[in-house]
């Protein structure tokens, strides 16, 4: 038994959730279209190119959160779900998730997506286990602000580690599977570092380590 942990964005998924979450409220009304969705697209360009401030992403993308109840925002999480995610799944990555379930293995989803947009997504492949950027709940409204670091980089090394700590689980023998270069820290951290639809810049690392590489779509 070990630990199968996930990115999900163009991994488990064919696309990115907090974008196309961003495209959804747009075409709701939930934002002004215009200026939302180029900004969107700003962030999504600076986290290709390695160079997105994680700290000022959050805020534009966790701001209307913040706007709307709990109650209106699932609502419209399911509406998300069948318009944009559902179409999205990829069943390759269902038979691996599950291949590790059927071993024993302890399957985690571990992302820089928030916790709100991300948890029903993870919970569609039937994973319990979800480190993720945490949006602030106060007096049960989104503050628009994280709890503690966000789950970024070498962040998602933190969150694991005080995962481990929490549950008495070690990392030996661990795989993790990702898209993306900004991965590099918890790629280099497993026994077993695993390219799924890799961007160019992990591709070129991963021929030069050697690295399994796969491809779900």
């Amino acid at each position: 038994m070990a630990l199968a942990i996930f990115d999900l964005d163009k991994t488990l998924i064919k696309g990115d959730s907090d974008f196309l979450w961003g495209e959804f409220l747009s075409e709701i009304g939930a934002v002004d279209a215009g200026t939302y969705q180029s900004k969107n697209q700003y962030f999504i360009d600076q986290y290709v190119l390695g160079k997105l401030d994680i700290n000022e992403y959050l805020e534009f993308c966790l701001m209307p959160l913040s706007q709307h109840s709990i109650q209106i925002l699932n609502q419209w999480h399911q509406q998300f779900m069948s318009q944009k995610i559902e179409q999205i799944l990829l069943p390759k990555a269902q038979v691996v998730v599950d291949a590790h379930k059927t071993k024993g293995d302890i399957v985690i989803v571990i992302t820089a997506t928030n916790r709100f947009v991300a948890e029903p997504i993870v919970a569609r492949y039937g994973i319990e286990h979800l480190l993720a950027t945490n949006p602030e709940i106060k007096e049960g409204q989104y503050t628009g602000k994280i709890e503690g670091e966000p789950c970024f980089q070498s962040g998602k090394i933190n969150h694991l580690n005080k995962w481990l700590k929490e549950t008495g689980e070690n990392i030996k023998g661990a795989s993790f599977y990702s898209d993306s270069h900004n991965d590099l820290p918890m790629l280099e951290l497993v026994d077993y570092p695993i390219v799924v639809h890799g961007d160019d810049k992990l591709n070129t690392f991963a021929i030069e380590r050697d690295w399994q590489c796969l491809d779900w779509m």
